[in-house]
Protein backbone atom coordinates (compact mmCIF):
# COMPACT_ATOMS: atom_id res chain seq x y z
CA UNK A 1 0.00 0.00 0.00
CA UNK A 2 1.35 3.42 -0.95
CA UNK A 3 2.66 5.67 1.79
CA UNK A 4 0.42 8.50 0.62
CA UNK A 5 -2.66 6.30 0.95
CA UNK A 6 -1.72 5.19 4.46
CA UNK A 7 -1.23 8.79 5.56
CA UNK A 8 -4.56 9.75 3.97
CA UNK A 9 -6.32 6.88 5.75
CA UNK A 10 -4.81 7.89 9.08
CA UNK A 11 -5.72 11.54 8.62
CA UNK A 12 -9.30 10.65 7.67
CA UNK A 13 -9.90 8.25 10.54
CA UNK A 14 -8.28 10.56 13.09
CA UNK A 15 -10.24 13.54 11.77
CA UNK A 16 -13.57 11.76 12.17
CA UNK A 17 -12.68 10.68 15.71
CA UNK A 18 -11.66 14.22 16.71
CA UNK A 19 -14.77 15.74 15.13
CA UNK A 20 -17.09 13.33 16.93
CA UNK A 21 -15.38 13.85 20.30
CA UNK A 22 -15.62 17.62 19.89
CA UNK A 23 -19.32 17.31 19.02
CA UNK A 24 -19.75 15.25 22.19
CA UNK A 25 -18.06 17.99 24.20
CA UNK A 26 -19.86 20.93 22.60
CA UNK A 27 -23.28 19.26 22.50
CA UNK A 28 -23.64 19.77 26.24
CA UNK A 29 -23.79 23.53 25.68
CA UNK A 30 -27.35 23.07 24.42
CA UNK A 31 -26.89 24.94 21.12
CA UNK A 32 -27.19 21.88 18.87
CA UNK A 33 -30.91 21.26 19.17
CA UNK A 34 -31.09 18.03 17.19
CA UNK A 35 -30.40 14.45 18.32
CA UNK A 36 -26.91 13.15 17.45
CA UNK A 37 -25.80 9.56 16.90
CA UNK A 38 -22.02 9.47 17.17
CA UNK A 39 -19.69 6.94 15.52
CA UNK A 40 -16.85 6.92 18.05
CA UNK A 41 -15.35 3.42 17.73
CA UNK A 42 -16.80 2.72 14.28
CA UNK A 43 -14.69 5.05 12.11
CA UNK A 44 -12.81 2.38 10.12
CA UNK A 45 -15.93 1.17 8.30
CA UNK A 46 -16.79 4.62 6.97
CA UNK A 47 -13.23 5.47 5.93
CA UNK A 48 -12.38 2.06 4.46
CA UNK A 49 -15.54 1.69 2.38
CA UNK A 50 -15.69 5.28 1.11
CA UNK A 51 -11.98 5.29 0.26
CA UNK A 52 -12.63 2.27 -1.98
CA UNK A 53 -15.38 3.95 -3.99
CA UNK A 54 -15.16 5.88 -7.23
CA UNK A 55 -16.04 9.57 -7.21
CA UNK A 56 -19.37 8.98 -8.96
CA UNK A 57 -20.51 6.12 -6.72
CA UNK A 58 -23.43 7.10 -4.49
CA UNK A 59 -23.74 6.70 -0.72
CA UNK A 60 -26.82 6.75 1.51
CA UNK A 61 -26.73 6.59 5.30
CA UNK A 62 -28.96 5.88 8.26
CA UNK A 63 -29.10 8.10 11.36
CA UNK A 64 -25.45 7.50 12.43
CA UNK A 65 -24.27 9.62 9.54
CA UNK A 66 -21.42 11.99 10.49
CA UNK A 67 -18.54 9.61 9.78
CA UNK A 68 -19.99 8.54 6.43
CA UNK A 69 -20.71 12.11 5.35
CA UNK A 70 -17.14 13.18 6.10
CA UNK A 71 -15.57 10.02 4.64
CA UNK A 72 -17.41 10.62 1.34
CA UNK A 73 -16.02 14.14 1.16
CA UNK A 74 -18.76 16.17 2.81
CA UNK A 75 -17.86 19.65 4.06
CA UNK A 76 -17.17 19.89 7.80
CA UNK A 77 -18.41 23.46 8.13
CA UNK A 78 -21.66 22.60 6.36
CA UNK A 79 -22.13 19.54 8.55
CA UNK A 80 -21.61 21.36 11.84
CA UNK A 81 -23.76 24.28 10.71
CA UNK A 82 -26.53 21.78 10.03
CA UNK A 83 -26.21 20.44 13.58
CA UNK A 84 -26.67 24.01 14.81
CA UNK A 85 -29.72 24.43 12.55
CA UNK A 86 -28.09 27.22 10.56
CA UNK A 87 -28.83 28.37 7.02
CA UNK A 88 -25.26 27.51 5.99
CA UNK A 89 -25.86 23.87 6.88
CA UNK A 90 -25.76 21.20 4.19
CA UNK A 91 -29.57 20.84 4.44
CA UNK A 92 -30.15 24.54 4.99
CA UNK A 93 -30.61 24.04 8.73
CA UNK A 94 -33.85 22.14 8.15
CA UNK A 95 -32.69 18.60 8.86
CA UNK A 96 -30.08 18.43 11.56
CA UNK A 97 -27.70 15.56 12.25
CA UNK A 98 -29.87 12.81 10.79
CA UNK A 99 -30.51 14.49 7.41
CA UNK A 100 -27.03 15.27 6.11
CA UNK A 101 -26.67 15.55 2.34
CA UNK A 102 -24.09 16.63 -0.25
CA UNK A 103 -25.14 15.95 -3.83
CA UNK A 104 -21.85 17.33 -5.16
CA UNK A 105 -20.02 14.51 -3.37
CA UNK A 106 -22.69 11.91 -4.25
CA UNK A 107 -23.69 11.61 -0.61
CA UNK A 108 -27.38 11.38 -1.40
CA UNK A 109 -28.61 11.76 2.13
CA UNK A 110 -29.23 10.28 5.55
CA UNK A 111 -32.66 9.26 6.80
CA UNK A 112 -33.33 8.40 10.47
CA UNK A 113 -36.14 5.85 9.98
CA UNK A 114 -34.52 2.45 10.57
CA UNK A 115 -33.96 0.61 7.30
CA UNK A 116 -35.41 3.42 5.18
CA UNK A 117 -32.36 4.16 3.04
CA UNK A 118 -32.01 0.51 2.04
CA UNK A 119 -34.89 0.57 -0.52
CA UNK A 120 -33.99 4.13 -1.52
CA UNK A 121 -30.49 2.94 -2.42
CA UNK A 122 -31.88 0.05 -4.43
CA UNK A 123 -34.12 2.50 -6.29
CA UNK A 124 -31.18 4.82 -7.00
CA UNK A 125 -29.13 1.88 -8.21
CA UNK A 126 -31.93 0.61 -10.44
CA UNK A 127 -32.38 4.10 -11.87
CA UNK A 128 -28.68 4.28 -12.75
CA UNK A 129 -28.99 0.86 -14.37
CA UNK A 130 -31.89 2.04 -16.53
CA UNK A 131 -29.70 4.97 -17.60
CA UNK A 132 -26.89 2.55 -18.49
CA UNK A 133 -24.60 4.09 -15.88
CA UNK A 134 -22.07 1.80 -14.22
CA UNK A 135 -21.91 3.42 -10.80
CA UNK A 136 -22.32 1.54 -7.52
CA UNK A 137 -24.81 2.67 -4.88
CA UNK A 138 -23.90 1.95 -1.25
CA UNK A 139 -26.35 1.88 1.62
CA UNK A 140 -25.07 1.84 5.23
CA UNK A 141 -27.24 0.65 8.11
CA UNK A 142 -27.01 -1.00 11.53
CA UNK A 143 -27.75 -4.59 12.48
CA UNK A 144 -31.20 -3.58 13.72
CA UNK A 145 -32.19 -2.64 10.17
CA UNK A 146 -31.61 -6.22 9.00
CA UNK A 147 -34.70 -7.19 11.02
CA UNK A 148 -36.99 -4.80 9.15
CA UNK A 149 -39.28 -6.24 6.49
CA UNK A 150 -38.04 -3.77 3.90
CA UNK A 151 -34.56 -5.28 4.21
CA UNK A 152 -35.75 -8.64 2.86
CA UNK A 153 -37.83 -6.94 0.16
CA UNK A 154 -34.85 -4.86 -0.94
CA UNK A 155 -32.53 -7.86 -1.12
CA UNK A 156 -35.06 -9.74 -3.20
CA UNK A 157 -35.77 -6.88 -5.61
CA UNK A 158 -32.11 -5.91 -5.92
CA UNK A 159 -31.19 -9.42 -7.01
CA UNK A 160 -34.29 -9.77 -9.20
CA UNK A 161 -33.44 -6.75 -11.37
CA UNK A 162 -29.65 -7.10 -10.87
CA UNK A 163 -28.82 -3.71 -9.39
CA UNK A 164 -25.24 -2.65 -8.61
CA UNK A 165 -26.00 -2.15 -4.91
CA UNK A 166 -23.58 -2.63 -2.03
CA UNK A 167 -25.36 -3.28 1.29
CA UNK A 168 -23.06 -2.45 4.24
CA UNK A 169 -24.11 -3.40 7.75
CA UNK A 170 -22.25 -1.70 10.60
CA UNK A 171 -22.92 -4.51 13.05
CA UNK A 172 -22.31 -2.98 16.48
CA UNK A 173 -24.24 -5.74 18.31
CA UNK A 174 -27.08 -3.53 19.56
CA UNK A 175 -30.30 -2.05 18.25
CA UNK A 176 -30.54 0.93 20.62
CA UNK A 177 -30.33 -0.98 23.95
CA UNK A 178 -31.28 -4.48 22.75
CA UNK A 179 -28.60 -7.05 21.99
CA UNK A 180 -29.05 -9.61 19.24
CA UNK A 181 -29.65 -12.40 21.76
CA UNK A 182 -32.87 -10.62 22.75
CA UNK A 183 -33.94 -10.01 19.14
CA UNK A 184 -33.09 -13.14 17.18
CA UNK A 185 -33.50 -16.88 17.35
CA UNK A 186 -30.28 -18.74 18.19
CA UNK A 187 -30.75 -20.59 14.89
CA UNK A 188 -30.82 -17.40 12.82
CA UNK A 189 -27.94 -16.87 10.39
CA UNK A 190 -27.65 -13.50 8.67
CA UNK A 191 -25.31 -15.04 6.11
CA UNK A 192 -27.85 -17.71 5.20
CA UNK A 193 -30.65 -15.14 5.14
CA UNK A 194 -28.77 -12.86 2.74
CA UNK A 195 -27.61 -15.72 0.52
CA UNK A 196 -31.14 -17.14 0.37
CA UNK A 197 -32.07 -13.99 -1.58
CA UNK A 198 -29.29 -14.64 -4.07
CA UNK A 199 -26.95 -11.97 -2.66
CA UNK A 200 -23.19 -12.49 -2.40
CA UNK A 201 -22.20 -12.26 1.29
CA UNK A 202 -18.95 -10.89 2.74
CA UNK A 203 -17.96 -10.22 6.35
CA UNK A 204 -15.00 -8.94 8.30
CA UNK A 205 -13.46 -6.99 11.16
CA UNK A 206 -14.85 -3.47 11.02
CA UNK A 207 -12.19 -2.15 13.40
CA UNK A 208 -9.30 -3.18 11.15
CA UNK A 209 -8.99 -0.65 8.33
CA UNK A 210 -7.03 -3.08 6.15
CA UNK A 211 -9.70 -5.75 6.53
CA UNK A 212 -12.35 -3.18 5.59
CA UNK A 213 -10.39 -2.10 2.51
CA UNK A 214 -9.71 -5.66 1.34
CA UNK A 215 -13.26 -6.93 1.80
CA UNK A 216 -14.81 -3.84 0.25
CA UNK A 217 -12.53 -4.19 -2.76
CA UNK A 218 -13.60 -7.82 -3.17
CA UNK A 219 -17.28 -6.90 -2.92
CA UNK A 220 -16.94 -4.03 -5.39
CA UNK A 221 -15.02 -6.21 -7.85
CA UNK A 222 -17.86 -8.75 -7.67
CA UNK A 223 -20.52 -6.08 -8.24
CA UNK A 224 -18.70 -4.51 -11.18
CA UNK A 225 -17.80 -7.82 -12.81
CA UNK A 226 -21.22 -9.49 -12.59
CA UNK A 227 -23.51 -6.42 -12.33
CA UNK A 228 -25.09 -7.95 -9.23
CA UNK A 229 -25.58 -6.73 -5.65
CA UNK A 230 -23.39 -7.70 -2.69
CA UNK A 231 -23.64 -7.50 1.10
CA UNK A 232 -20.91 -6.85 3.70
CA UNK A 233 -21.32 -7.35 7.44
CA UNK A 234 -18.64 -5.50 9.45
CA UNK A 235 -18.34 -6.26 13.16
CA UNK A 236 -17.68 -3.09 15.13
CA UNK A 237 -18.77 -1.33 18.32
CA UNK A 238 -19.96 2.13 19.34
CA UNK A 239 -18.43 3.52 22.53
CA UNK A 240 -20.98 6.18 23.46
CA UNK A 241 -24.71 5.99 24.00
CA UNK A 242 -27.02 5.16 21.10
CA UNK A 243 -28.24 8.74 20.81
CA UNK A 244 -26.36 11.52 22.53
CA UNK A 245 -22.90 12.58 23.69
CA UNK A 246 -22.47 10.52 26.86
CA UNK A 247 -21.14 7.20 28.10
CA UNK A 248 -23.95 4.85 29.12
CA UNK A 249 -22.69 1.70 30.85
CA UNK A 250 -24.67 2.78 33.93
CA UNK A 251 -27.84 1.80 32.05
CA UNK A 252 -26.96 -1.87 32.41
CA UNK A 253 -27.76 -3.12 28.92
CA UNK A 254 -24.06 -3.74 28.31
CA UNK A 255 -21.25 -4.37 30.76
CA UNK A 256 -18.33 -2.00 31.30
CA UNK A 257 -15.91 -4.87 30.70
CA UNK A 258 -17.42 -5.43 27.26
CA UNK A 259 -16.92 -1.76 26.38
CA UNK A 260 -13.31 -1.81 27.64
CA UNK A 261 -12.64 -4.92 25.57
CA UNK A 262 -13.74 -3.08 22.41
CA UNK A 263 -11.89 0.10 23.34
CA UNK A 264 -8.72 -2.00 23.26
CA UNK A 265 -9.63 -2.75 19.64
CA UNK A 266 -9.81 0.96 18.80
CA UNK A 267 -9.58 1.40 15.00
CA UNK A 268 -7.73 4.72 15.32
CA UNK A 269 -5.09 3.38 17.71
CA UNK A 270 -4.69 0.28 15.53
CA UNK A 271 -3.86 2.36 12.46
CA UNK A 272 -1.71 4.81 14.40
CA UNK A 273 0.39 1.96 15.81
CA UNK A 274 0.76 0.53 12.31
CA UNK A 275 2.01 3.73 10.66
CA UNK A 276 4.43 4.27 13.55
CA UNK A 277 5.76 0.73 13.40
CA UNK A 278 6.26 0.90 9.63
CA UNK A 279 7.88 4.36 9.88
CA UNK A 280 5.17 5.85 7.67
CA UNK A 281 4.71 8.56 10.28
CA UNK A 282 6.53 9.52 13.47
CA UNK A 283 5.14 11.11 16.63
CA UNK A 284 6.08 14.61 15.49
CA UNK A 285 4.23 14.22 12.18
CA UNK A 286 1.22 12.70 13.92
CA UNK A 287 1.03 15.64 16.30
CA UNK A 288 1.20 18.00 13.34
CA UNK A 289 -1.71 16.16 11.65
CA UNK A 290 -3.74 16.36 14.86
CA UNK A 291 -2.97 20.06 15.29
CA UNK A 292 -4.10 20.81 11.73
CA UNK A 293 -7.30 18.85 12.29
CA UNK A 294 -7.91 20.61 15.58
CA UNK A 295 -7.52 24.00 13.90
CA UNK A 296 -9.94 22.96 11.16
CA UNK A 297 -12.49 21.83 13.74
CA UNK A 298 -12.20 25.05 15.76
CA UNK A 299 -12.67 27.11 12.60
CA UNK A 300 -15.70 25.04 11.58
CA UNK A 301 -17.38 25.49 14.97
CA UNK A 302 -16.78 29.24 14.91
CA UNK A 303 -18.28 29.38 11.41
CA UNK A 304 -21.30 27.35 12.52
CA UNK A 305 -21.99 29.34 15.67
CA UNK A 306 -21.74 32.67 13.84
CA UNK A 307 -23.84 31.59 10.85
CA UNK A 308 -27.44 32.91 10.63
CA UNK A 309 -30.53 30.83 11.22
CA UNK A 310 -32.88 30.24 8.27
CA UNK A 311 -35.52 32.92 7.74
CA UNK A 312 -39.24 32.31 7.42
CA UNK A 313 -39.02 32.73 3.64
CA UNK A 314 -36.43 29.92 3.53
CA UNK A 315 -38.90 27.38 4.89
CA UNK A 316 -39.95 25.92 1.53
CA UNK A 317 -36.78 26.65 -0.44
CA UNK A 318 -34.76 23.65 -1.68
CA UNK A 319 -37.24 21.21 -0.17
CA UNK A 320 -37.39 19.38 -3.48
CA UNK A 321 -34.85 19.34 -6.29
CA UNK A 322 -34.99 17.53 -9.60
Amino acid sequence: MKKSLLISLYRDIQRIRMVELKISEKYKEGLMRCPVHLSVGQEAVAVGVCKSLNKNDQVLSAHRSHALYLAKGGDLKSMLAELYGKKTGCAGGKGGSMHLIDLNKNFLGAVPIVGSTIPIAVGVSWGKQLQNKKTVTVTFFGDGATEEGVFAESLNFSNLVATRTLFVCEDNLFSVYSSKKHRRSKKFSLKSFVESHGIKYFSGNGNNIFDVLSITKSALNYIRKFNLPAFINFNTYRWLEHCGPNWDTQLGYRKKNELLKWIKKCPVVFLENYVLKKNILNYKKIEKIKKNIDNEIKSAFIFSEKSPFPRKKDLLSEVYKK
